[in-house]
C-alpha cells in the first residue's frame, strides 16, 4: 500500500511500552505494533528506497546480553539506508529524529576528520557543508563527544566543538506534529534526507575507505 503517513497511535504505543516493557504486554499489543508502528514504516521505506537505496527497519528486540537494563524491547522504531554513510529515521514517544552520517567512526577516520577541521584550507568545504546543514536545521550529533579535547589539540582550540566529535553524523529532532500522520510526511522526510545526503557525500568523499567497516551503518 502507498504511504499515508505515520500512525498517530505509534507515540502512545511507545509511551505505554516505556511503562510496561514486558513480554506479556508486548504479546497483548503485538498486532497493534504491526499495524500502527511497523506497517507505516514499511510503506515509508518502500517510498524512500528508489531515491536513497535499500532501507532496513530495525527489529524491536533489544540486545540485552551486555546491558544492565534487561527490558526486552526498544522504546522507538528506526530505519536506516543500507550504506556505509547512512540516512536514519527514528520515531518514539517524544518525537521524530531525522539524520545520517557515520555513527561508529573508526579511529583512522576520526583522526583524518580532525586533521581537516584543524586545517583552515582543508576545512573551507566543510564549513560550507555545515552552513547548509544549519539552514536545514541539522546539527552535528554530540552524544558521546570527547569531554575536554582530543589528544594533540588544545582545549581552547577555535573549533573545539568539532574536534570533540566521535560520531560524524548530523540530525534534527522534531516534536510530534500533525504532518507526521499525513502523506505530507513523505515530502518532509525526503527533503530532510536530501539535505543529509550533502553531509554524507562530503564524509564519503573526504574520508572514503577510512570510514567503511562492518559497523559503519549501524543504527540505535
Amino acid at each position: 500500500m502507498a504511504f499515508r503517513g505515520l500512525h498517530p497511535d505509534a507515540p502512545a504505543f511507545f509511551h505505554e511500552l516505556e511503562a510496561h516493557n514486558t513480554k506479556e504486554w508486548w504479546a497483548a499489543n503485538h498486532d497493534r505494533y504491526v499495524e500502527h508502528v511497523r506497517r507505516p514504516f514499511e510503506e515509508l521505506a518502500a517510498e524512500l528506497e528508489p531515491e536513497f537505496g535499500d532501507v532496513k527497519i530495525f527489529r524491536p528486540n533489544r540486545d540485552v546480553r551486555f546491558s544492565k537494563d534487561k527490558s526486552p524491547y526498544k522504546t522507538h522504531v528506526g530505519m536506516v539506508s543500507l550504506a556505509p554513510v547512512a540516512h536514519y529515521l527514528q520515531l518514539s514517544a517524544g518525537g521524530l529524529l531525522l539524520g545520517g552520517g557515520v555513527y561508529d567512526v573508526p579511529p583512522a577516520g576520526l583522526a583524518r576528520f580532525r586533521e581537516i577541521v584543524d586545517d583552515p584550507r582543508l576545512s573551507r568545504e566543510l564549513d560550507e557543508v555545515l552552513a547548509q546543514m544549519d539552514a536545514a536545521n541539522l546539527t552535528p550529533m554530540t552524544a558521546d563527544a570527547v569531554r575536554t579535547a582530543p589528544r594533540g589539540y588544545p582545549i581552547d582550540h577555535a573549533r573545539i566543538d568539532l574536534l570533540r566529535l566521535r560520531r560524524l553524523a548530523v540530525g534534527s529532532e522534531e516534536e510530534l506534529a500533525d504532518w507526521m500522520w499525513s502523506p505530507d510526511a513523505l515530502d518532509i522526510i525526503s527533503d530532510t534526507w536530501r539535505s543529509v545526503s550533502i553531509w554524507c557525500t562530503w564524509v564519503a568523499e573526504n574520508l572514503g575507505d577510512l570510514i567503511i567497516h562492518p559497523d559503519s551503518a549501524r543504527g540505535r
